[in-house]
């Protein structure tokens, strides 16, 4: 899958093959046919109105089907999944780019940027199966509020990694993103301890992804569009993914045939979680196209809860007042978190 959300998001700039994740710069777009002839058909406000509701269906609606698929459907094997996913963005991504030019194609210019782009997909490919093998183990709501811990990892990564300080007022922004996960984890009714740290551990992969991302592809020379960077990075992630699924799974394709035989709606299931994972990207991209990186932010800060709520209501998990509490305060930190980083920047901090 691809991730669904990033708190970091610049203008022109993109996050998640999960449920979250592809954040690079965007060199402006040229108005293409299609996009004029679909403009000319609604207005500006109706558009967008359709884009972001796309946007919040296509995320949520990933996060949904994943959970259902390997927690309640009981389809074990969220590493040949993954792998779906990355095969379908490839599949789309080369014929958006080809067919309707939805951003002008760009190329691998060196073995170095191939290089560069081989490790972000094994970081990519990381945070993507722990993320989505989690939903095997814990509520969509609880991994929802654990997700929304990324901009503590990143900043964390960015100090470790870069040696990039922050001011005091952002890093005190974060405690609250760390204390509310804290009470969350305490009061979960169905805490799974292994859920729990996999699903850090993909929080955690994808704020590295982000950091790394702003070291290794920042000459103008290597800088890709997201959407060409999704184009070579899914297929390279289902090379990385195709021994671990078969050593970790055994047979996985010829199980999945055989459950298709019995149940051929499995086959309409990953079809449409794989086209969905696909759109995750495609609706990203569009969002902060149509709108700005900040209207993006907001609206994952907003994605969240939305998710959390909308799970809680189709899989009837049980929730409890302090989850909740524990919940909002990691997303109000996450808003506070967005404030004190516009107002550091804006004093040159």
């Amino acid at each position: 899958m691809v991730e669904a959300q990033t708190w970091t998001t610049r203008r022109g700039s993109t996050t998640r093959l999960e449920a979250n994740e592809v954040v690079l710069d965007i060199p402006s777009t040229p108005h293409g046919d299609v996009r004029n002839t679909v403009g000319s058909i609604l207005s500006p406000t109706i558009l967008t109105a359709l884009i972001i509701a796309s946007w919040y269906l296509s995320n949520i609606g990933v996060l949904l089907l994943n959970k259902y698929l390997l927690s309640i459907y009981g389809y074990r094997f969220p590493i040949f999944l993954t792998m779906l996913h990355m095969l379908s963005c490839a599949a789309y991504s080369s014929a958006a780019i080809t067919w309707t030019q939805i951003v002008p194609p760009q190329q691998i210019q060196s073995r170095r940027q191939f290089a560069k782009i081989l490790g972000l997909s094994a970081i990519f490919c990381f945070s993507v199966v722990c993320g989505n093998t989690s939903l095997r183990y814990i509520p969509v709501s609880f991994n929802q509020a654990i997700g929304a811990t990324t901009p503590f990892f990143t900043a964390v990564f960015a100090f470790v990694v870069t040696c990039k300080r922050e001011s005091a007022e952002v890093y005190l922004a974060l405690l609250p993103v760390v204390m509310g996960i804290v009470v969350a984890s305490n009061s979960e009714p169905l805490f799974h301890l292994f859920g729990f740290l996999i699903c850090v551990g993909s929080t955690a992969g994808r704020a590295l992804k982000s950091v790394v991302q702003g070291i290794l592809l920042t000459s103008e020379a290597e800088k890709l569009h997201s959407m060409n960077l999704l184009l070579y990075m899914a297929p390279m992630a289902a090379f990385i993914l195709l021994p671990f699924t078969l050593y970790i799974e055994g047979n996985v394709l010829f199980l999945t045939i055989e459950k298709a035989k019995q149940d051929p709606f499995i086959v309409v299931l990953l079809a449409g979680n794989a086209t969905v994972a696909y759109l995750v990207n495609l609706t990203n991209f569009l969002v902060t196209k149509h709108t700005s990186a900040l209207t993006l932010q907001v609206l994952g800060n907003a994605k969240a809860a939305v998710a959390a709520i909308v799970s809680v209501m189709i899989f009837r998990n049980p929730v409890n007042i302090m989850g909740m509490v524990g919940f909002a305060v990691t997303v109000s930190g996450v808003v506070l978190y967005s404030e004190a980083r516009k107002r550091s920047k804006a004093t040159g901090h």
